[in-house]
């Protein structure tokens, strides 16, 4: 399968280690020296519609990439799930961050 770019943009991101759903890839990360592609980004998700700025992006070295398929893109990686905090506090405390 060849993969373009523009191809890549809008994969979903699957980590195999837990089966998360870590988003779209929003980016690519390329060194220009060697012609390689270093990392994917995926942006951090809008907090209260952007008004109170955003989740860190969550950056995926190209080493953790297990397989790059049709619609998906496993990952093999740590990453702190987005949503465990939230889920313990009540409404304000999730409104405001």
């Amino acid at each position: 399968m060849i993969c373009r770019l523009i191809d890549l943009r809008n994969k979903e991101v699957v980590n195999i280690n837990n089966g998360e759903c870590l988003g779209a890839v929003c980016d690519v990360e390329i060194d220009t020296c060697c012609a390689r592609v270093l990392a994917l980004i995926i942006y951090g998700k809008p907090k209260l519609f952007g008004l109170l700025g955003k989740e860190e992006d969550i950056i995926i070295k190209w080493e953790n990439i297990e397989c790059i398929g049709e619609d998906t893109v496993l990952v093999r990686c740590v990453c702190t799930p987005r949503n465990d905090c939230k889920k313990c506090y009540g409404l304000f405390d999730r409104l405001m961050g």
